[in-house]
């Protein structure tokens, strides 16, 4: 009877210590630099229209040459995740942009996050914007695919299959109204559904014509106004 109850008990606490081995760090050195400029920065004149929010995909671009206008925010973090994110959704919430577009996640795949963690996070997220900035518009862009036949990255290729799942739960999120799904992934891929090399050229970062397919997919899908 004794070994039952400890065997019971065991299995009781199994999904909080699965949760405790999540890596869910994200607070780089680099990290806290971004977070201290966005907060210390808080004039009414840093108020933005858009907000690209996201981790080094959105950190490297150069939003406001790409589209060739001014008053876009970029608020991409290298190397940051789901959780970084929820961790700094003051600064948006205070700026309140009228647009808003967001892409998470790989990091965490590439640490091993379940899915349903993730699509956890991406909820309270989006909760968090709506409850503090209900006007902004939300666009929720899916994970990218990424390619194993460089050799940078490694931790972050042969994950096409989990970024699927997690760009298919975003998708199904969108009807329930609070955002507006943006499907990048297909335009990204080449014949074997991997993130095609005329994009990259390390497998998981953007080179100036994958970033102008982006503008390109967010102007012709009418997600940018």
């Amino acid at each position: 009877m004794r070994y039952f109850l400890f065997h019971l008990a065991a299995f009781a606490l199994f999904p909080f210590a699965l949760q405790a081995q999540v890596d869910s760090s994200y607070n780089t050195t680099y990290y806290q630099q971004k977070v201290s400029q966005y907060r210390m920065f808080r004039s009414e004149d840093n108020k933005a229209p858009v907000m690209f929010l996201g981790d080094s995909i959105t950190d490297i671009a150069e939003w406001n040459e790409i589209f060739g206008i001014s008053g876009i925010l970029n608020r991409g973090i290298s190397a940051d995740n789901t959780f970084g994110v929820l961790h700094r959704l003051d600064d948006v919430i205070r700026r309140r942009p009228v647009a808003l577009y967001l892409m998470i996640g790989i990091n965490d795949i590439s640490h091993d996050v379940p899915d349903s963690i993730i699509i956890r996070n991406y909820r309270n997220i989006i909760k968090a914007i709506r409850s503090g900035s209900p006007a902004t518009r939300i666009y929720v862009q899916s994970i990218l695919p990424t390619n194993n036949e460089f050799i940078e990255f490694k931790r972050h290729q042969d994950k096409l299959e989990h970024i699927r799942e997690v760009n298919k739960a975003l998708k199904a999120g969108e009807k329930e109204g609070l955002y507006a799904y943006v499907d990048l992934y297909g335009y990204f891929t080449d014949r074997q559904g991997k993130l095609d090399r005329k994009y990259t050229n390390d497998g998981l970062h953007l080179t100036a014509a994958g970033y102008a397919l982006w503008k390109s997919c967010l102007i012709n899908g009418k997600y940018f106004r």
